[in-house]
């Protein structure tokens, strides 16, 4: 619950993060009960051994990216494939670096952070 606190905390407090916040946001805070206690009561009446579901703490969002993504991997049976052959000729000199002609891209963002981001 304190991981939740604190990113709400950052959304307050951080201009890049403030326009995540809503009126929803506020009314779910006095609903957090009631929110908890009806997930219980779907995943209870419909999660079946053939279809489970499967939950993920994305409290800490990085951590649960990072849980999601070795989960789905799990699920996938190992198997060794051999690699196919690729016939890769050597470039005829050094690679140079890309030119544009009819369109520049634009300039790389420069991120400058914010005091609160990480």
């Amino acid at each position: 619950m304190e991981a939740v606190a604190g990113r709400y905390r950052k959304r307050l407090t951080s201009p890049l993060k403030r326009w995540k916040l809503s009126p929803v946001d506020i009314e779910a805070r006095e609903k957090y009960d009631e929110y908890t206690q009806a997930r219980e009561r779907m995943l209870a009446a419909t999660s079946t051994p053939y279809a489970p579901w499967t939950l993920v703490d994305f409290n800490h969002q990085p951590l649960g990216r990072l849980t999601l993504l070795r989960h789905l991997l799990d699920q996938i049976p190992d198997i060794d494939l051999p690699l196919a052959e690729i016939d890769w000729p050597p470039l005829e000199g050094t690679p140079k670096r890309e030119r544009y002609g009819v369109i520049k891209p634009i300039p790389d963002f420069q991120y400058k952070p914010q005091k609160g981001d990480k």
